[in-house]
């Protein structure tokens, strides 16, 4: 199987943001949706709007979002603008909560759980999507990168009730008990980014992922553990499986240990079997080759 390449620089600056967007050379067109987390708070370990701010400026881009499935500060669609206003977006870019007036249903062919994926009815808006991520770890998931950002980040707040509780129930409450079995739960998460990229188009979405701030815990914690392992860099391809796989395996033979806590975290959740399941669903490859600007 061909390598798909994973570019990847270890210097984290807005003008490598941008110099990595320019070596996929493959630029995004027509209105183009940033997809990023907004962070359950201001201890969170979301990517700042002094980071990413130039580069979605130089795409003209819209940051897009949606609201979360679990009672917080972004459940809610008027705390979710609170949010966005206090840590800063507003300020850089416009802004889409995606699912703020409604959601629509996109369909999952021969997935392992799920029959649709629901997302914000804004994802319509868009020409083609930027999925910048912050890589870390994740309570749930094992870790958090590109294709949890894909799908329970791109899912209204329905849609992710549905992936975590792999299509049974797209009630916000319900969903969490009793608690779906986690291999099922990766399993779906791949199933929406299968959704995802067929509805938005594979040729149309780019990814990179931040590899800073490797705390244990997700964006979506508002009191994470402190990271116990440094920064490793910036990693983008144009292949969503390739660029999680990088991202893990650059964790995992890093020359650091601290490296212990996040290691265990990922592997204790089986997080990247929704790597392997993805690769499975033709969704990009888990060979690939890291080019380094």
């Amino acid at each position: 199987m061909t390598a798909s390449k994973v570019f990847f620089t270890r210097e984290i600056t807005p003008e490598k943001l941008i110099e990595i967007y320019k070596a996929l050379n493959k630029p995004l067109h027509g209105k183009i949706g940033v997809k990023i987390s907004t962070g359950e708070s201001a201890k969170s370990n979301y990517l700042r709007p002094e980071l990413i701010g130039p580069l979605v400026h130089y795409l003209n881009g819209t940051i897009i979002e949606c609201c979360t499935a679990y009672g917080g500060s972004r459940q809610d669609v008027a705390d979710h603008w609170k949010a966005i206003e206090e840590r800063g977006f507003k300020n850089i870019a416009p802004v889409d909560i995606m699912d703020e007036f409604g959601e629509i249903e996109i369909p999952v062919h021969n997935g392992c759980h799920l029959d649709k994926d629901i997302v914000g009815e804004h994802l319509n808006n868009y020409d083609s999507v930027l999925i910048l991520s912050h890589f870390k770890g994740h309570m749930m998931g094992g870790f958090g990168g590109a294709l949890k950002n894909i799908s329970i980040g791109i899912g209204s707040t329905h849609g992710k009730a549905y992936i975590h509780s792999a299509g049974t129930t797209t009630d916000p409450v319900k969903c969490w008990n009793p608690p779906t079995p986690q291999d099922d739960f990766l399993e779906s998460m791949a199933d929406a980014c299968k959704a995802v990229l067929a509805y938005v188009g594979a040729k149309n979405m780019l990814y990179i992922s931040v590899a800073n701030r490797l705390s244990v815990d997700c964006d979506c914690d508002g009191n994470p553990h402190e990271p116990e392992m440094g920064d490793l860099g910036i990693f983008a391809s144009t292949d969503p499986v390739a660029l999680d796989q990088a991202c893990y395996d650059a964790v995992i033979n890093a020359h650091d240990c601290g490296k212990k806590a996040l290691i265990k975290r990922m592997n204790s959740r089986h997080g990247i079997h929704t790597v392997e399941t993805a690769e499975k669903h033709g969704l990009g490859s888990r060979n690939y080759e890291i080019v380094e600007i």
